[in-house]
């Protein structure tokens, strides 16, 4: 028996049966950019599909030129795409699997001069303001969903799912915040609501009732001017009614001052807003954002908060989640934590998305699951992310790996980032152990590898992951009792007084400050519902209400020689929130900083001109590291040519997604 036995009960909705409750939620991967994109596509979902999930849903095509989400985006408006949408849901059905094609049409957030919106209203995330739709151009899209529909039922799609939430066109239609109409489709509740259940009512007629339509909803907006629970509510039981036969629950539009995906945010923070969703309607609801282990998923099941469980990131970082929950190997599982920084943030920069803890996602058919040619003997210095990652891929390709770790642990510098609150990198060590104990690496733990060592045991190649070591800047007095380097400080082996300085608002100096101004490690739901200003109940405008005061642990400054906005190295779509929260709690960053001298007095510097001395009891260096590489060269003394990677190869930036990517592409390239 599964030890997850709601997670893995059969469920019928609209005219199939679903063997569990486990939907692979939509997500943007940029795969129908590339030109390959189809069968990047398929491989990508079909190693989903095999891995167990019940119905995957596809990222979103728009239904006409004018809502591509990009220029370059996915459309399914004509008969001649039909082939590259069919060898994806081909690929999926191969598997056993069922696929949902989903319809968004991004209204004022598409980034082309064609974007049309309900109104004039620009986006504050989009410099390009949108042309209001005519009635008449109302109801051609109202058909073209519904044309899209149709042509996802020949491509071979088990149904659709309808985008009417994240703040997109649909979302636009539905709140006063975006619609100022006087036409039938604005003004009231019932009219803003009229361009939706259209929608609904028109495709649920081109499709026929033996085809699933599924409808993303808002069940907060969390934006001000958006609908509240109640208006919520009336909404979904308007759809039920329509002919939709899933309720999916989205959370925030994309705009929100509130982060809803991000590692900051606890996981299943959400389930009150969509229990209320399912309390109203009496067909399936699905519950969404930061779910991201089974037995998570098991216990919103079972107290009644959904019928089904949407993973989408999660299943970037482990295709064959469903497969191990099922099995009873959820310590195998590779655990979504919540970074962003592969997947959304990769789509800010234009790239194909993938993830950090499994950089093979979105990229399966240039990584395939094959072994090497020819057995090698590897060694690989260093059980940091860099090491981990090569010694596990390189494993697996059918090498005989030994790793070494000098440390007493693995991790390397994970071991210092999972001190973060809310950063989940427990997990992925978690998972790597778990890795090892099931593989034959010769793991040599407290064992530091020499030259000497390495070329006696003749191995075909050696990597060096051997990481990084903090650097102290040159600043007069850094060597004063009261300065503390960042490792010190993660690592709990000194403790800041109350009053601290922090040299370096990089990544590492915002994680400092992060983890020296909670008052108690990660927030749990009702408080960082409460710091962030969201109502338990939903009844706020948009959900809205407002935020309760914070007050760091301590008195912090924050310092950086730059006179560039600080944290300008933070991910696209947390470092926002991170920003916030540290100014909500009244932590003060200064840039342009000239630094003198720390001695008994504090630190004395020079900014905007005029010197300062900041009294702090503690002054904590987080200026950048050293790669530690010498052994590098004692080895090529010895004629062995080791190849560098992670930290020791380049140090810049602590920077575990370049790491754990570089391992695994030498691994496939021996």
């Amino acid at each position: 028996m599964s030890p997850y036995p709601q997670l893995f009960q059969a469920l019928r909705t609209g005219p199939f049966t679903l063997k569990n409750r486990i939907v692979m939620g939509s997500m943007h991967t940029r795969l129908e950019t590339e030109p390959d994109g189809s069968a990047r596509a398929a491989a990508f979902y079909a190693e989903r599909a095999r891995g167990g999930v019940a119905l995957i849903i596809t990222g979103g095509y728009s239904p006409d030129a004018a809502g591509l989400l990009e220029a370059d985006s996915g459309a399914l408006d004509q008969p001649d795409k039909l082939a590259e949408h069919r060898v994806v849901a081909d690929a999926v059905h191969a598997e056993g699997g069922r696929i949902c094609l989903q319809i968004l049409h991004a209204g004022r957030y598409a980034k082309h001069d064609a974007l049309v919106g309900a109104s004039e209203i620009p986006s504050p995330i989009n410099r390009r303001k949108p042309r209001a739709l005519a009635t008449a151009e109302v109801e051609q899209t109202v058909a073209s969903f519904a044309t899209c529909a149709a042509l996802a039922r020949e491509a071979g799609y088990d149904g659709v799912e309808i985008m009417g939430s994240e703040g997109y066109l649909i979302s636009q239609f539905t709140a006063l915040r975006t619609n100022n109409r006087s036409d039938k489709y604005g003004g009231t509740l019932e009219n803003r609501l009229r361009f939706p259940l259209d929608i609904v009512r028109a495709t649920r007629a081109r499709v026929g009732a033996d085809f699933l339509i599924l409808f993303r909803m808002s069940a907060l907006d969390l934006v001000e001017g958006g609908l509240n629970a109640e208006e919520t509510l009336h909404f979904a039981r308007a759809l039920e009614t329509a002919g939709v036969d899933v309720l999916d629950t989205g959370i925030g539009w994309h705009e929100a001052r509130v982060p809803t995906i991000g590692y900051m945010v606890p996981r299943a923070a959400w389930r009150a807003a969509t229990a209320r969703i399912k309390s109203a309607v009496s067909i399936p609801v699905m519950a969404t954002n930061r779910i991201n282990t089974p037995g998570l998923a098991e216990e919103l099941l079972e107290q009644g908060v959904a019928d089904l469980v949407s993973l989408a990131r999660p299943l970037l970082a482990d295709a064959a989640f469903a497969l191990k929950a099922e099995q009873g190997r959820a310590d195998e599982i590779n655990t979504c934590i919540a970074c962003n920084q592969a997947c959304l943030d990769f789509l800010f920069r234009d790239k194909v998305a993938s993830c950090l803890v499994n950089p093979r996602a979105c990229h399966e058919t240039s990584y395939p699951k094959v072994r090497a040619l020819r057995a090698k003997r590897v060694a690989v210095v260093g059980a940091g992310a860099a090491g981990l990652s090569c010694a596990i891929t390189a494993f697996e390709r059918g090498h005989s790996v030994t790793l070494y770790e000098a440390q007493g642990e693995i991790g390397g510098q994970l071991n210092l980032a999972k001190q973060v609150p809310g950063k989940e990198f427990a997990e992925t060590l978690r998972y790597f152990r778990t890795r090892l104990a099931h593989s034959s690496i010769g793991l040599k733990i407290g064992h530091r590898a020499g030259a000497d060592e390495l070329a006696r045991s003749g191995y075909d190649a050696v990597v060096l992951a051997s990481g990084v070591s903090p650097r102290l800047p040159d600043i007069p007095g850094v060597t004063h009792p009261k300065v503390l380097r960042y490792d010190e400080v993660l690592s709990g082996s000194k403790v800041p007084g109350a009053r601290v300085a922090i040299i370096g608002a990089g990544g590492i100096g915002f994680d400092v400050a992060e983890f020296l101004s909670a008052s108690h490690g990660a927030a749990a739901t009702p408080e960082f519902l409460e710091a962030w200003g969201v109502d338990p109940q939903g009844m706020g405008d948009g959900g809205l209400v407002p935020p309760k005061p914070e007050q760091s642990a301590r008195s912090i400054v924050m310092l950086q020689r730059k006179s560039t906005p600080p944290g300008k190295s933070l991910g696209a779509t947390t470092g926002w929130a991170l920003r916030m929260e540290l100014a909500r709690r009244g932590i003060l960053v200064l840039t342009g900083v000239t630094y003198q001298r720390i001695d008994d007095a504090g630190l004395h510097i020079l900014h905007e001109g005029q010197p300062k001395l900041l009294e702090v009891d503690h002054v904590v260096v987080c200026a950048g590291q050293e790669p530690v590489n010498a052994l590098r060269a004692e080895l090529a003394a010895r004629g062995i040519d080791a190849t560098l990677i992670g930290g020791a190869e380049r140090a810049e930036e602590i920077d575990a997604l370049r790491a754990m990517e570089q391992g695994m592409r030498l691994a496939y390239a021996m």
